[in-house]
């Protein structure tokens, strides 16, 4: 049993499970500890105002207060949408989570661009430091799994470098509870996605940041990135192979054709075709210092057709996770109207909830309103992409993500 409780009624013997609040503001870059006198001190003296404790683990609360809120860990397997194996976090409307994921896109773009200016001054770096950041980024997802995935893609080419890590780990967060992983694995996926690139930190400056197509020779030197990522790693103290394998081979192909080292499928574990799928998505939906970001939707249909890229099977989970309709792509509905996805409706990977606002057959902006196209006797159905940039749309995020 989980409970969220104030700092005030933590006590000594008490398992903390997990810190509430921005992880860069408190004293833990971990957030699962058995308590002793002096880490309540420290809470109390921190600006984390509540955390979750778990009961089964260590002491509970045993004068309840109004403050404490119970939380059954338990999901049914039976849900529609599967969650990990513990948490105490209420799902959360598109709303009320994106302001979060703004936050959480910020923190942790600062977060990782603090790493990567730490190797480059020849500093030692510790991996663990963004453990906190990877629960929180699990968090979001699982209160609400296209809010933060939706708004990391909503970089500009000068934060890619840095917020391309923070949009993996959210793939890679919510792929793994779309796949049933554990507990475990899914901590694992979204730390593998905070520092795939780590290695990018030891690229050139002007050739990370070059508004322009590289040359064979450059491409030759990025291509390098992983090896180095998994070395900085190690020199580091990382020793989680899981993590370490995908820093190394998240541009390894299903058919054999990747790199480093051209692996055969069999040698490549589950976290690691994940990662490849993650990676690559976010990497065709992003704005570049060298080319505009593909629509979501057009990026799946695209990537589906790259045969021998990807692991079929994460493909198809991967679809399922993000939807065949991602959050924020352009659609033509059946009455000629145009409507930009907001977010999936249970199962009905097909059919989901949409804002319509503009007219393909006047050609002219209508009144903007909510469609779920998964309710039982809706009229319309979904029947295409659209370009924004044919139809001259900018700033399309703002009808999602005002």
């Amino acid at each position: 049993m989980l409970k969220t409780i104030s700092v005030g009624q933590l006590r000594p013997g008490m398992y903390v499970q997990r810190l509430h609040g921005p992880w860069l503001q408190h004293p833990y870059w971990r957030s699962s500890f058995l308590a002793t006198d002096r880490d309540v001190e420290r809470l109390l003296a921190s600006e984390v105002e509540t955390v979750e404790i778990d009961a089964s683990r260590g002491e509970d609360v045993h004068a309840p207060a109004p403050a404490a809120v119970a939380v059954d860990a338990h999901v049914p397997a039976s849900a529609a949408r599967p969650a990990p194996a513990a948490s105490g976090d209420p799902a959360a409307d598109l709303d009320s989570e994106l302001s979060r994921a703004r936050r959480i896109c910020r923190e942790g773009r600062d977060a990782v661009e603090a790493l990567f200016r730490e190797v480059r001054l020849g500093r030692t770096i510790d991996p663990g430091a963004v453990m906190p950041l990877a629960e929180e980024i699990t968090a979001s997802v699982i209160r609400h799994p296209g809010a933060l995935i939706g708004i990391a893609r909503l970089k500009t080419a000068d934060d890619y470098t840095y917020l391309h890590s923070v949009a993996v780990s959210a793939l890679m967060a919510a792929l793994a509870r779309q796949m049933r992983l554990s507990e475990d694995e899914c901590r694992q996926a979204a730390m593998g996605g905070l520092l795939h690139d780590m290695g990018k930190a030891r690229m050139p400056p002007e050739i990370l940041n070059k508004p322009a197509r590289l040359t064979d020779e450059e491409f030759a030197l990025m291509r390098t990135h992983p090896e180095e990522g998994e070395r900085l790693l190690r020199e580091s103290g990382m020793d989680n192979a899981s993590v370490l394998h995908m820093v190394r081979h998240h541009h390894e192909k299903f058919d054999g054709g990747g790199y480093p080292e051209r692996l055969p499928a069999e040698a490549i574990p589950l976290l690691t075709r994940m990662s490849a799928v993650c990676d690559v998505y976010d990497a065709v939906t992003s704005n570049r210092p060298y080319k505009e970001g593909w629509d979501p939707g057009e990026s799946l249909r695209r990537m589906a057709s790259w045969k021998g890229h990807f692991d079929p099977a994460v493909l198809k989970a991967f679809v399922a996770t993000v939807g065949i309709y991602p959050i924020g792509t352009l659609v033509r509905l059946s009455s000629d109207r145009l409507a930009v996805v907001l977010e999936q409706r249970g199962t009905a990977l097909s059919s989901p909830l949409v804002r319509v606002f503009f007219s393909a057959r006047s050609r002219s902006q209508i009144l903007v309103h909510d469609v779920d196209l998964s309710a039982a006797g809706c009229p319309e159905r979904i029947v295409g992409l659209e370009s924004p940039r044919q139809w001259g749309f900018r700033d399309l995020e703002k009808l999602w993500a005002p």
